[in-house]
């Protein structure tokens, strides 16, 4: 079994993707210097640029999944109610797991 894959911070990567939009070396030769796999050079150049319109946008952020607080407080609050039903009542739980008998 193999090793775990190498993760890069998204700094390096961002380097990486600039040096290769600049066109001053191939993608070969910068593959040897930054010690990549050309092809993730190329991966991270077509993200970079496909995200570039992002970067310029202001005070917009990645669309949250809209989530009722609320309602989610209130079940947590209903399960600390059932778990302290519960834990107050030991032999229940042994006829719980036995199936009820």
């Amino acid at each position: 079994m193999k090793g775990k894959r190498k993760q890069y911070r998204p700094e390096f990567k961002a380097q990486v993707a600039l040096a290769a939009l600049q066109g001053d070396k191939t993608i070969a030769e910068l593959a040897q210097e930054f010690g990549v796999h050309p092809t993730m050079i190329n991966a991270w150049r077509r993200q970079l640029v496909e995200h570039a319109a992002t970067a310029f946008e202001r005070g917009r952020t990645q669309p949250e999944e809209s989530v009722d607080v609320q309602a989610l407080y209130r079940k947590i609050g209903q399960l600390e109610v059932e778990r302290d039903f519960l834990a107050s009542r030991p032999g229940l739980m042994s006829r719980i797991g036995r199936g009820g008998k």
